[in-house]
Formats: structure tokens, sequence, C-alpha cells
């Protein structure tokens, strides 16, 4: 199988299944409320909702007036530090509460300014309308393209997607206006567009003070993101973090039965009509079930990745109706007017010191912390807890199911009297092979030490010679095996796909190293099955980027001997290259609650060897090893040569 073709296929399974029934509205709302707060969890924002809220402090630095609305220019602290900028549209004849509107803008670099036809038209409603910049456009100078442009895929082992913070952004919005005595509470709604159209939906599925919503060119499915390679065009914001594999259905289903209107051209570039229109007919059958079906509708039409007059009013109509209370009639468009860009600035060139909007992916998400191990029991008690957080949010796409191994020998033979090789196949999931082969010096051997090397991407045909690095030297009596798991050898996939590989992966919840992960574990488990292989006597051997498929498999197996380290990454958290080529070691949530030294300590009492010198962040991981003493050790060694791991 090749790797497209896996994508294709585990895409499209997610998006295939289907929503649960619920035999009544309450059974739904205790799934969606279980969901909710699985989804903030997903976003890595569920300790904002679980805490008092920071003060807004919102600050105004200018009004301007019109003959039916002013503005007022707004900036509001989301969270201490974190800036955002905005307008505040309120109609001038307002006496009691009106109902409200968050309008989330698309990547434009003028943001508010761009869109401010949006909301002027819905302040001329009725509508008192709160307007965002987003981060890294507009007067919010952050980072949205992260794995995008900038090689920051160790985004995703954090967990951080800047969604996240737009999601927050848009909660505080709604916090700031239910503030205001112009809005009534209880009738407030977002929209936005492109970008601004994704946020509707997860601001939506998060928050259920919002009433109804309109997401313009922000709703698709897995299956066609991947398969149509539409992902390619998205920036990281479009799509919340995904550690459990959920569809995009499913957090959408987050929203009913609250009124919600879709909008899609048929030639967005982003978003193909027929994923949008799967997923309205998922939900219409969701709120055919909740008996509301007249509270979701599409609403298509013939154009590129944009607005249309007609589907500028379609929204205009659907907040009337749904907020207002106002039956169908008809609406005027925009009427085309604008305030001058240099009117409309918030800040004025003087941007608030200490912003950390700049820095927000670097902090937003807590990260892991090294334990304090002293004892067996304590390292015991830290090692079931990690383990079993990254079954949940890391490796939850490991098959939950036996595969049979369909072992399948390639080639056997002597290479001399006694010498002997054996290159062997398996199944690790699905259709997909990984290959591997076992050799030694004995053809009479049983039971005896084995040490699998773990071939790296480009690191030549390993099956064309039998001398493996960094095991060679290894006793005689020991067996050595290599193995090569995907992406590596006959599985490999060219460079130039590696950037598409690694964001698909991740929207549906894997990564190329968590894939490692199980082809290891299904190695050692073939090679455990041979009777030349002394179960329990196996040592895992990788260099740089392997090394981290090595580690977290000795940890989830907990039976492997020894690990031997060459050249280890010093963490997950560093980045790519822009071009996705390099550090391919990344795992969903993974910081959240590990790293690699604190990984490299936790497998005690597997054995820890590095060759040749390793970096400073593992002087923990020795500490533990040291501490706890045998059967466990670190040892840092320049050859294997004359070094007894037994």
């Amino acid at each position: 199988m090749y790797i497209r073709s896996y994508l294709n296929q585990v895409a499209g399974e997610i998006t295939e299944r289907p929503l649960p029934s619920f035999s009544s509205d309450s059974e739904y709302f205790l799934w969606k409320k279980s969901k909710q707060r699985q989804f903030k969890q997903m976003l890595g924002i569920d300790t904002f909702f679980n805490k008092p809220r920071t003060p807004l402090n919102v600050t105004i630095t200018g009004t301007l007036q019109s003959d039916t609305h002013r503005i007022e220019k707004i900036y509001y602290e989301s969270l201490p530090g974190l800036y955002v900028t905005a307008h505040l549209y309120v109609p001038n004849d307002v006496e009691v509460p009106a109902p409200a509107l968050i309008y989330l803008c698309g990547h434009s670099l003028s943001q508010k300014i761009n869109y401010q036809d949006h909301p002027r038209k819905f302040a001329q409603l009725g509508f008192v309308t709160l307007i965002i910049d987003t981060i890294q456009f507009g007067e919010v100078q952050g980072m949205h393209h992260g794995t995008y442009a900038h090689g920051q895929f160790q985004w995703i082992s954090k967990g951080y997607t800047p969604a996240a913070t737009e999601v927050w952004n848009a909660v505080r919005g709604i916090d700031l206006m239910t503030e205001r005595q112009e809005v009534d509470p209880d009738k407030i709604g977002i929209t936005g567009h492109s970008g601004g159209g994704a946020i509707s939906w997860w601001t939506a599925c998060c928050d259920d003070r919002i009433k109804a919503a309109a997401a313009s060119s922000g709703t698709g499915t897995i299956a066609s993101q991947v398969r149509e390679r539409t992902i390619d065009t998205h920036c990281d914001c479009i799509f919340p973090n995904n550690p459990y594999g959920w569809s995009l259905i499913e957090s959408y289903a987050l929203m009913a039965p609250r009124p919600m209107l879709i909008i899609s051209p048929d030639r967005d570039r982003n978003y193909t009509i027929d994923s949008v229109q799967f997923v309205y007919e998922k939900l219409k059958a969701l709120y055919c079930d909740l008996g509301c079906k007249e509270k979701i509708q599409l609403f298509d039409f013939h154009a590129h990745h944009s607005y249309s007059s007609a589907s500028r009013k379609a929204a205009f109509s659907w907040f009337l109706q749904h907020l207002k209370g106002e039956g169908h009639h008809p609406v005027s468009d925009i009427d085309g007017k604008r305030e001058g860009e240099e009117e409309l600035l918030v800040y004025q060139g003087k941007q608030p010191a200490n912003d950390e909007s700049t820095s927000v992916q670097e902090w937003l998400i807590a990260l892991s912390q090294q334990p304090s191990i002293t004892t067996p029991q304590e390292l015991t008690a830290v090692k079931e807890n990690v383990i079993q957080k990254l079954k949940q949010e890391s490796f939850a796409a490991f098959p939950n199911y036996s595969i049979p191994l369909a072992m399948e020998t390639k080639q056997k033979y002597f290479t001399n009297e006694d010498s002997w090789h054996h290159t062997f196949s398996i199944i690790s999931e699905y259709s997909w092979r990984i290959t591997g082969f076992l050799q030694g010096e004995d053809m009479q051997v049983s039971h005896s030490p084995t040490a699998i090397y773990l071939q790296s991407p480009g690191g030549g045909d390993g099956f064309k010679f039998h001398h493996i690095p960094m095991i060679h030297d290894l006793p005689s009596s020991w067996l050595q095996a290599m193995l090569e798991v995907r992406g590596v050898g006959e599985s490999a996939w060219g460079p130039e796909i590696n950037w598409h590989v690694r964001r698909s992966l991740a929207l549906t919840g894997r990564t190329v190293a968590s894939l490692r992960v199980w082809d290891v574990l299904r190695g050692v488990q073939a090679l455990r099955s041979m009777p030349e292989v002394h179960p329990d006597k196996i040592v895992i051997a990788a260099e740089k980027d392997m090394t981290v498929p090595a580690l977290y498999a000795a940890l989830l197996d907990q039976r492997i001997y020894a690990v031997i380290l060459k050249d280890p990454p010093a963490s997950q958290d560093i980045p790519s290259n822009p071009n996705g080529n390099d550090h391919l070691i990344e795992m969903i949530n993974a910081l959240r609650h590990t790293d690699l030294p604190q990984v490299a300590g936790l497998i005690w009492p597997t054995k820890l060897i590095f060759l040749g010198n390793r970096p400073k962040s593992y002087r923990w991981s020795e500490a533990v090893h040291k501490k706890l003493g045998e059967p466990g050790g670190a040892w840092r060694v320049q050859e294997l040569a004359g070094f007894n791991i037994l």
C-alpha cells in the first residue's frame, strides 16, 4: 500500500463513520455534553473554561459615528497579555437590549477593515456586532501558518492549533458582548467567512451561548480534504487538534439543535461542494431526529471561494429570522459605503506593551514537566499514567482489534557454511506490509538475544548488505535484525510529499512517528514468534529521528531488554524545515504528557545505552536509571565492540 492510498482509506473510513443514533433528545444532550467537554480538551482550552475568567480590560481608543450606527474601536485581553483588536458596531436606535453577532474574519491582510461591510450591514439591521482580528493579520501580529509555512510540526506534539486561540478570543468576545447593556445575552449569533467560517463552527461547538450561526466557506470533510488535497490550501487554524480521530461531522454535530446555515460556493478550491453537501445531509438527518429539520439549511451558489450578494443576503435573513424572530422577507445587500483604513485602526501605531499574541503558540498549551522519581513504585505510577494518556491521545488510532501478522518469507539463504539470512514481511495494519530481516552466525541457534536496527529514511538498501549499522559489533552469538517501518525502504515515499503527509495524518489523528511506533511493536511481535529469538532479550537500536519510535515502542512494550540510541533529538519540541523533510518526530499531544528524555527515563528497567554523545536533556533520564539501579541502568559508550549488554 502506498501512503496516499493509506491516507485516502483512513480519511474515508473516518468520514463515513455514522453519528450515533439517539432514542430521545435527552440522550443526545448527554452525548453532546460529554463530546463538548472532550472537544475543549482537544483544542487545549478546557482549563480556561473550567476556571474564573480573567479581566477583559476593554480599552476604547476611538469612536466613529454614522447616521445608522457608531463604531467603537477597542481592544481586549482574552488572556493576560493576549490582546484582541476589534470594532464594535452599535445601532443608533438601541432602546432595549438587542440581538448581537460575533463576526470572524477570513484571512486578509486588513481583516476587520476588509470585512467591514458585514458588521456595518448587521448594525443597520439592528444587531450589535463585534468584528475581531485574527492572529497574524490585521493589527494582531502572531503566527497562524505554523505547519503550513514555517515547519512548526512540533505544534502537533503540543496539541496546539491556532484554532484554539481564535476560538478562545471569540469566546471572550461573547463575554464582552454579554457585559454590554445594549446586548440581549440570550440572542447572540456568530458568522464569518473562510477561516472565520471554520472558527464560527468551532466556537459554536464550544459555547452554547451562541444561539444561531452561519458559516461561509468553512465546511467540509476529512475525506475530501485528503483525497482532493484541499488541505494543502489551508492555514493551521482551519482544523481542531484531533487526537481521537473524530470526523469533522462529529464536531459539527455539537451545533445541534441550534439554527445553522451552511454557505458554500460550488467552485471553492478549499472545500469541494460534494463534501459540503455530504456534511449537510448527515447533519440534516440529525436535526430531523431532534425534530428541528428547519433549523439547518445549505445555501450553495455558483462562485469561487467568496461571498456573493445572494449568500450575504441569505446570512442576513437567517439571523433576522432566528435572533430577531422576523419572518422571511426581502433584505437588501451591503450598501458599499466604507470607512477609511486609517480611521479604523485601533492601535493607531501605539501597540500595547508586553503583547503575548506573538508567542501564544509557546504558552497557551501547558506542557509536561519532568516528574520527581526516586523509587520503582513512583516510576511505575508515573509510567502507567503516561502510557494511559498516550494511548488515549497520541496512539488512539492504534488498531483495537487483533490483526494477523500474516508473515511471509521473502528469502532464506546461507551466506557461508553456518551464517544464515531470513527476509520476511508482515502486515502492520490494513494491507500495509513492512519488511525486515533476521540473520545469525549459527544455523542451530535458538532463543538467542536479538538486536533490531530501525532503518532510517534514505539509509540505503539495507537488504543489499548484511553489515547492519550500529549493531554489527555485537557478539556473534547475537542475532541481528533490521526493520523497515513505514516511509522507509520498500514503503518509502518521496520527500516532496512529506509536508502533505504530515499535515494529512494529523487531521486523521495520526503522525508518521506514531505509525512507526506501531510498526516497531508489530516487528517485535513478529520476532518474538520466531524460535530463534529469545522473547525477553530483544534490543532496539536506532539513530536520529528513528530513536523516537524506538523509545516509545520500548515504553509501551515494557519487555524490551535494552534501547541503543545514537544522536537522539533533544526533545520533540523542535521545528522542522518548512518543507517538512526533517524531524518527522511529532506525535499528537505527546508533549502535554511527556517528552523524549522523560520516556528514556520511564523505560526503566529497560537498559538505556547512548552510542556516542547525547543531548544534555537526557541527564534526567540517566539520573533516574542511576537512582533506581539494576536491573536497569544507563551507559554512554563510543562503540558496542567489547561492551557487554547482557
